[in-house]
């Protein structure tokens, strides 16, 4: 999930940069964060809310997101608010589903040498730890392998090919790849090993040569929801094999591992992926796995308080992914795949350790692309496209989601070695990704992907080309936006008790693509007290008789201009697991005085 944007506008005394550690020169063209420019009321929840929220037994602020949102009191309201694994769509209409689970049962049975392959990002990770754990219970002979950023980079390249092969293997399964890879699997055809491609990118015209094909946006595919990740597609084949040997291992304690693979890859939170992950996410809170259970523990979550899609992707995902940026994925894996609390403790320490690198990493690029972007002016652009001789491929897709973010632009972040040159593709939310780079088709020597992110393989000298073509493609299709703000979903109703706000809020979770968190306004609250605790602003709010704490990250140096002030506030409201109970805290987005 990309950062909050910016917003354009003069600075004031109210204002202060997110990301305090940023030169000034790296903000210019981008705009303040935080802004006294009048913050747009949504205004007071309409008849049809309160209405709503007596029907439902909710909070009137809740029931307004809910009304504005088009929902009513109806039963898929109901299953929407409480989302269940009885509501999943049944499987049997997706493509190849049961002969990829035929096929895999004869090799567990036969005790066939199985060689399960991922990509190296969190959903190529969890859907190999997926099948891999499943198909093992179920007495399968499997080695699990991931792709590699520095040896062929994504997919079933040939070294990851030689790799299969030396293992010698009649049967290799994809997660996360394979869609394009025709070249790679019919050399693997030929040497006697049956492929299954798993994997949820676009589909190419040209058919796969493989035993079966699973990925919902084949054309002939009768699976109605199109919305699975690569781990999602995982399960399923897994409970399917599992049925076919009659065995009654419990497939849902690998729910934990859908939920992070769905969060991570931005899949839509939404049909059969919100009733996964919501599951997803309460397996993950019981802590049964060690290597998340360690992995929680370096990140400082509290699994026990309780767990949404926030805290997974910029807490757990990041983390997973780190190893895959910087060398290779194996320690995530194994640190999914881990028996014991010993070694999942070991290998969190080293993941840990590697996140960190990432971060430092990360900020150095994010510093030089933001003064590229400065030099060149390129913010006036309907799409970015940035490329530099020293950065880290594993790190271009995190630059160019933030970059995305807060411009509100497509953007295409690239890291040259010699002639050629390999990027990530991130857009704001709306952005057709896959759309605009078929347009540029002609300059790049490769992409894919999908629409929400993809990346690029292209030449050195062809950079200005891709620039032109980049932007000629966003200005024929129209610029998804260009000017993010942070707008309140709602106004908090002033008959709402916050406390019970935000346990109706939790309802709505998870929030993430196509259900975004909502935040809400406080349309006039005096700051009773303001003081800047290790750099972050503390807030006591009051407002109609209540009190609220409210914690703005990294805006520290404003505590002083603040007290005794009115002040409109949007933020989004989160329990407060430092003090407990039924405490709550609003994590402020945006500020503005009372005028």
């Amino acid at each position: 999930m990309p950062d909050a944007a910016a917003r354009a506008g003069r600075a004031t005394s109210w204002q202060v940069r997110a990301e305090r550690s940023l030169p000034a020169r790296e903000t210019a063209g981008i705009g303040p964060v935080w802004s006294a420019a009048p913050l747009t009321d949504p205004g007071a929840a309409s008849p049809e809310a309160i209405a709503l929220a007596r029907e439902l037994g909710l909070s009137i602020t809740v029931a307004d997101i809910l009304h504005r949102a088009g929902r009513k009191p109806d039963e898929e309201t109901r299953r929407f608010l409480n989302p269940r694994l009885a509501h999943l769509t049944p499987p049997e209409g997706m493509a190849d589903r049961e002969v990829s689970a035929e096929r895999i049962a004869r090799a567990v049975r036969k005790k066939e040498r199985i060689v399960v392959f991922g990509d190296y990002d969190c959903d190529g990770i969890t859907a190999t730890a997926i099948l891999t754990g499943i198909l093992r219970a179920l007495g399968g002979e499997v080695i699990p392998l991931l792709a590699t950023r520095t040896e062929g980079s994504y997919g079933l390249s040939e070294p990851a090919l030689a790799r299969v092969r030396a293992l010698n293997p009649s049967l290799l399964i994809t997660c996360d790849c394979g869609s394009s890879d025709h070249e790679r699997l019919r050399v693997a055809q030929a040497s006697g090993i049956d492929c299954i491609v798993i994997d949820h990118h676009l589909v190419p015209a040209e058919p796969l040569p493989v035993v079966a094909f699973l990925n919902p946006h084949r054309p002939e595919c009768r699976f109605p929801y199109k919305g699975l990740a690569s781990c999602g597609l995982a399960l399923s084949i897994g409970a399917a094999v599992r049925k076919i040997l009659g065995s009654a291992l419990d497939v849902r304690p690998f729910l934990d591992l859908v939920a992070i693979g769905t969060i991570a890859d931005v899949a839509p939170l939404d049909g059969d992926n919100r009733a996964l992950v919501r599951a997803g996410l309460t397996v993950l809170q019981g802590g049964g796995r060690p290597g998340l259970r360690a992995l929680a523990g370096v990140a400082n979550l509290d699994l026990g308080n309780g767990l949404n899609a926030e805290d997974v992707a910029f807490r757990i995902a990041p983390r997973l992914n780190a190893p895959g940026r910087l060398g290779t994925p194996d320690v995530a894996l194994e640190l999914l795949l881990a028996q014991n609390a010993i070694s999942a403790s070991a290998l969190a320490a080293s993941i840990e350790q590697l996140q960190i690198q990432r971060r430092a990493i990360q900020e150095e690029m994010m510093s030089a692309a933001l003064a590229e972007i400065e030099d060149g002016k390129y913010a006036t652009e309907p799409g970015i496209v940035l490329a530099r001789e020293d950065w880290h491929p594993g790190v271009v897709g995190i630059v160019a989601g933030r970059i995305a973010s807060r411009l509100g632009k497509p953007t295409i972040v690239i890291g040259l070695e010699g002639n050629s040159g390999r990027g990530s593709v991130r857009g704001p939310a709306g952005a057709r990704l896959h759309d605009a780079l078929t347009r540029c088709r002609d300059v790049l020597v490769g992409f894919g992907g999908h629409q929400a992110a993809a990346g690029v393989e292209v030449r050195a000298e062809r950079i200005e080309a891709l620039r032109a073509s980049w932007c000629a493609a966003w200005s024929a299709l129209g610029s998804p936006s260009s000017s993010p703000e942070v707008e309140a979903s709602v106004r908090l109703d002033e008959r709402d008790d916050p406390a019970a706000v935000t346990a109706d809020l939790e309802r709505l979770e998870p929030c993430g693509e196509r259900n975004r968190a909502s935040s809400v306004l406080l349309s006039d609250v005096t700051i009773h007290a303001a003081r800047a605790l290790k750099g972050h602003l503390k807030l006591e709010l009051r407002m109609q008789g209540r009190e609220l704490s409210a914690f703005g990250p990294e805006l520290g140096e404003l505590a002083p201009r603040l007290a005794g002030k009115r002040a409109m506030v949007v933020g989004r409201l989160r329990r407060d697991t430092w003090r407990g109970g039924n405490a709550v805290e609003l994590r402020i987005e945006r500020l503005s005085p009372c005028v």
